[in-house]
């Protein structure tokens, strides 16, 4: 088994709810945002957020602006809609439940998390 390939599949897995929690704070460069999840300790590289910002804009989740930049050519801001603002919180909730039952199930093997094969 490739433990980072399942590594990597967890955190695709997530990463539109990361997302989504990063346009909650206000609108944003997709820069910003691969910075913010980042700084977050998420590993995620552009290529892979914009597909998913073109998805969630095409969903009607996400709203953009253009803006003049001081450094190069204009930028694309990104910004939740109302629809947008009504999946995060689904898909907010969805997760405290996921994480809660993920926990309770873990709880239940002890305090080692796991169990052997000895057991």
């Amino acid at each position: 088994m490739n433990v980072e390939n399942v590594i990597t599949q967890m955190r695709r897995g997530v990463l539109e709810l990361c997302i989504l929690s990063a346009l909650q704070r206000g609108d944003a460069y997709t820069t910003d945002l691969v910075n913010a999840l980042k700084e977050a300790e998420m590993i995620v590289v552009e290529g892979s957020v914009y597909p998913l910002l073109s998805r969630l804009k095409n969903q009607g989740y996400l709203g953009y602006r253009w803006e003049e930049s001081q450094q190069g050519p204009p930028r694309k801001y990104y910004s939740l809609t109302p629809q947008g603002i009504a999946y995060f919180d689904i898909l907010q909730k969805a997760w405290y439940a996921t994480v809660e039952t993920v926990n309770t199930l873990l709880a239940s093997n002890g305090e080692t998390g796991a169990k052997t094969t000895e057991e």
